[in-house]
């Protein structure tokens, strides 16, 4: 990974503070972007000196404006990205909204993706061959897009809603994976298992996960830097392994229907 320049989200906490550190021990400059000054100050401390480089910048990803910042700041410090690994995520137990009036499980765990993706992608293709790693969950399984109430107004249900998202990062996943077919820059999701996180206490939940956050994190460093997976893209991994994902997330029709309502949503529409 030496020369490389990669950026993760969600990066001061499980499997976001897992992969900034294992891509910067492999001799990367990574960009870690964390919600709080206080957990990057802590993440850095704990993390120290590594092969590569590591710094962070602070954003809260259900902010579109917050996001923009985020990719000016970026694009004032660099001119090339080889790995962008959208990790960040949550699970809300009540419903919630954000600065900008959006349900704050779509707009953090699906908009989030869609909005800095697309912001970065110009330097992403300029870049290639490089990869987009979207961290999904096998929690889509079962789960619908309702266009007529994405934000779960009607009903609201942590769980449904979650699975929503992730089921939102997979249509996002293959239609840009369709995309970009032919630039160099692969797009490709995977599911990091039930992992021992902050992630349920965060929500609430009394549940713990099963998988050490390095054993979660596996299979996004993988994608990121593995030659096994150099100009594979539109899949689905877990454990390493390609996996199939549920039929709802290869409707191509739903998957651009939710590309153009996300492009509105986040303004891009009228850019």
């Amino acid at each position: 990974m030496m020369g490389k320049i990669c950026l993760v989200t969600g990066a001061t906490n499980g499997l976001g503070k897992v992969t900034v550190r294992a891509l910067a021990e492999a001799g990367a400059t990574v960009i870690g972007v964390g919600r709080s000054a206080q957990a990057i100050d802590a993440t850095q401390a704990e993390i120290g000196d590594v092969a590569g480089a590591l710094e962070f910048l602070q954003a809260d990803l259900s902010s579109q404006a917050q996001i923009r910042d985020l990719v000016e700041q970026f694009n004032r410090r660099y001119d090339r990205l080889d790995v962008l690994i959208n990790n960040a995520g949550a699970l809300f137990s009540s419903y919630r909204e954000t600065v900008d009036g959006i349900e704050m499980t779509f707009a953090l765990n699906h908009l989030g993706y869609f909005l800095l993706t697309n912001l970065l992608l110009y330097t992403l293709l300029a870049s290639a061959p490089a990869r987009i790693v979207n961290v999904s969950s096998n929690a889509h399984n079962g789960r619908g897009i309702d266009f007529d109430d994405l934000g779960h107004r009607r009903s609201y249900d942590g769980w449904t809603a979650y699975g929503a998202s992730k089921l939102a990062n997979l249509l996002f996943t293959y239609e840009l994976a369709r995309r970009v077919e032919g630039t160099g820059v692969t797009v490709n999701a995977l599911h990091p298992g039930v992992v021992s996180t902050n992630f349920f206490k965060s929500a609430g939940l009394g549940m713990r996960g099963t998988l050490t956050p390095e054993e979660g994190a596996d299979t996004q460093i993988w994608l990121a830097q593995s030659d096994e997976v150099e100009g594979v893209s539109g899949k689905y991994f877990v454990r390493r392994r390609e996996a199939r994902t549920s039929d709802a997330s290869y409707d191509q029709a739903a998957a651009r229907r939710l590309w153009e309502v996300s492009a509105r949503m986040t303004g891009l529409a009228s850019e």
